[in-house]
């Protein structure tokens, strides 16, 4: 089944269905139901504002992350419905991958159509993507799949010393910065307020303590972006970009950025600037 949007949802009040029905929800499936929207348009003052914020150039080209942010109410519609299984509140965003077919421009309508798919078991509970999918007059023009983790108690069948990667665990490795970047403190505020994304764990500490972190944290869509914004110019109108988030920034921090080109591909990563620890790992291939 797909459910046809006409207009964008309220992101405010989704978020207190989110909360207000987390106990309830429960299940092993996900939806089979797709949320589709025609004919979004683009709000250049918003696109301005998002690239002043992510550290891209203004321009009337879209930013290779910028249609998630288009997308992001459609996810929260599906993810509110009463037949997904999970509680909003606690999902791990742990890994993302974009596909650019072409330069999309802000005077393009976009139809955008979201979906929840592969839930599978991880050694720390269930995971699963949210796939969205872009069109141009018929024509697919980008495609996303974010991979979220819900946390659960491990089952007996699982073994406690599985090598898969964990997020936040590892170190960086001793890599070498081409950047530094002072992340400040009120980053968190300033992109939900151009992405929509009000999660009060990117905005208030003390919520964000409820949830295990010592300080507010950094969206992960954020510092994606501003990974792509720091090699803006020198990427390809054709790409995938694919990264994993390994552990969060806290609010305020300094990181390092490390870009390195071998052939076509670019591998980025971000770092915790003192001990090395991972925050981000991924590349972007042409």
């Amino acid at each position: 089944m797909t459910v046809q949007l006409d207009h964008r949802p309220g992101l405010g009040r989704l978020y207190a269905k989110a909360v207000a029905t987390a106990r309830s929800r429960r299940g092993d499936q996900l939806p089979e139901t797709s949320v589709e929207m025609a004919d979004v348009t683009i709000d250049r003052e918003q696109l301005a504002s998002y690239a002043e914020v992510c550290g891209f150039r203004h321009s009337d080209v879209l930013p290779p992350t910028y249609p998630h942010v288009l997308a992001f109410p459609l996810a929260m519609t599906l993810m509110v419905d009463p037949s997904f299984p999970f509680p909003l509140p606690g999902l791990v965003h742990v890994a993302n991958r974009i596909t650019q077919q072409r330069t999309l421009r802000a005077d393009e309508r976009l139809t955008l159509r979201v979906r929840a798919t592969d839930l599978r078991p991880h050694p720390r509970g269930r995971q699963f993507d949210m796939t969205i999918e872009a069109t141009v007059a018929g024509e697919p023009v980008w495609a996303e799949t974010s991979t979220y983790l819900r946390r659960e108690r491990p089952r007996s069948s699982r073994s406690a010393k599985d090598p898969s990667p964990q997020p936040g665990e590892g170190q960086g490795g001793g890599i070498a910065p081409t950047a530094i970047w002072r992340v400040p403190r009120n980053i968190g505020r300033r992109y939900a307020a151009v992405s929509g994304d009000i999660n009060p764990i990117h905005l208030n500490p003390l919520v964000a303590r409820l949830f295990g972190f010592r300080r507010a944290i950094a969206h992960g869509m954020w510092l994606k972006a501003r990974c792509l914004a720091a090699l803006e110019g020198r990427l390809p109108h054709v790409l995938t970009a694919e990264v994993e988030f390994k552990s969060p920034v806290l609010l305020p921090s300094t990181v390092g950025f490390s870009s390195q080109l071998k052939g076509s591909t670019w591998a980025i990563a971000v770092f915790q600037r003192s001990s090395g620890r991972p925050h981000l790992n991924g590349s972007i291939e042409a």
